[in-house]
């Protein structure tokens, strides 16, 4: 249910941002993901549960513009290293939360895992008065006063000195129109961006899911395991349930945190990757690894080597998030920026909502038939990622659709103009 609140206000926040600023949109969806985060902890039943896991699926889904207001503030040539390093602090937060479940969950409950995973939400509210507005979007909406004043505290914080003259671009009228997402500029970019965001997320969320039933059901092996059982008399109805589950042991939460530290191995080698092959060539790259590791997983190991797999499998479905995020944020003009990256988040979380019934429901009736879904899933973006129309790489943000007739003329390609 927080990925069906996620896909319906993923596209609604993309276009209020579009429209109304990338600022406060993130405001908003941090106060709402933290006030329903917190009530979750307080719910009186099932019902309430889901609603209210609902409710900050929706409040999390306009969290991407934190990622639109930073890609608006970098330089070309610093994009490629600086949106990567994100991935930093996004690892930092899964292992924060494997850590405090295998501690808490045992112990006080799922109730206070909630609440105290709901603090940093909070507490960064308060950062918001340190974080601008995004000076692109000002003046592409004529606000070039606050632009100016931004841009200035950006010059003091870092002892420079403005340009002399004034900030010159025409205001865009036309902004957050999902006719534009499919202008034949970019009609043929936002499919197969839209196939590829709900593909990696299909992976991603799979990988994750898998690695849990791995380990609740013991499945490294299955076959030989399964007979096992069946020798010691385990193969009760309940046992070979798809809901039958047991809690996770100490081994099983060391295990994850290996795993999820997987999502860093390969950042050094995707930075290069995005900065010296390109955007399109370094994604199809991932895809089609992260395509092969899938099969591997049918190859009967030992708990180590199920380790390395899944380690490997973090590291590349991380890596294809990584440069879809870049991709989306730099390859849509700042008009529709945030609806293209809202768009396709919505399709995301589609992949991430069938992934469950792939990862742990079919996974249980057909190992090798789940893990052929997602390595074929995968080869399907790898192709579609390195037919890509347009690469980003040394592309300077665009402000408005160029193909427009009334605008040819007054949109420039490149940074904002001082005169």
């Amino acid at each position: 249910m927080v990925f069906f609140g996620y896909m319906i206000f993923s596209i609604l926040f993309g276009l209020l941002a579009d429209r109304y600023g990338r600022w406060k949109i993130l405001l908003i969806s941090f106060l709402w993901g933290a006030y329903f985060s917190l009530l979750t902890s307080f719910s009186p039943s099932y019902v309430w549960f889901v609603f209210l896991r609902a409710m900050v699926g929706c409040g999390v889904s306009g969290h991407a513009q934190g990622l639109i207001i930073k890609t608006e503030f970098l330089p070309t040539k610093y994009r490629g290293y600086m949106l990567p390093l994100s991935q930093v602090f996004w690892l930092a937060g899964s292992l924060l939360i494997i850590g405090l479940a295998s501690v808490i969950n045992p112990t006080i409950g799922w109730r206070w895992l909630i609440r105290i995973a709901s603090v940093p939400g909070i507490i960064l509210i308060l950062a918001f008065k340190f974080i601008p507005e995004s000076a692109r979007y000002n003046v592409s909406t004529g606000n070039n006063k606050a632009a100016t004043a931004t841009l200035e505290r950006i010059a003091k914080m870092n002892r420079s000195v403005m340009p002399e003259g004034i900030l010159v671009e025409p205001v865009h009228e036309r902004r957050g129109r999902f006719s534009d997402l499919l202008d034949s500029k970019y009609l043929r970019t936002t499919l197969q961006i839209w196939i590829i965001w709900l593909g990696i997320s299909f992976a991603y969320y799979g990988v994750i899911l898998a690695s849990a039933e791995l380990l609740e059901r013991d499945m490294v092996c299955s076959l030989q395991t399964a007979a096992a059982a069946k020798e010691l008399g385990d193969d009760s109805e309940e046992s070979r349930s798809p809901c039958h589950c047991r809690l996770f042991a100490p081994s099983d939460y060391q295990i994850m945190i290996i795993s999820t530290i997987g999502e860093i191995a390969l950042n050094p080698l995707n930075i290069l990757g995005i900065n010296f092959l390109g955007r399109r060539l370094s994604l199809s790259i991932t895809m089609g690894c992260t395509a092969l590791f899938f099969l591997f997983l049918n190859i009967c190991t030992t708990s180590t080597g199920l380790i390395g797999f899944l380690f490997m499998l973090r590291a590349l479905v991380a890596a294809n998030f990584n440069t879809i995020y870049i991709y989306t944020a730099e390859v849509y003009p700042t008009t529709m920026r945030a609806l293209g990256m809202g768009t396709s988040g919505s399709l995301c979380r589609i992949g991430a909502m069938v992934a469950p019934f792939i990862a742990q429901v079919l996974m249980s009736a057909s190992f090798l038939g789940a893990l052929c879904l997602f390595s074929g899933m995968c080869a399907v973006c790898a192709i579609s990622a390195f037919t890509l129309p347009i690469e980003t790489k040394g592309r300077a943000l665009q402000v408005c659709n160029s193909s427009f007739p009334t605008q040819l003329q007054l949109c420039p390609h490149e940074k904002m103009i001082l005169t």
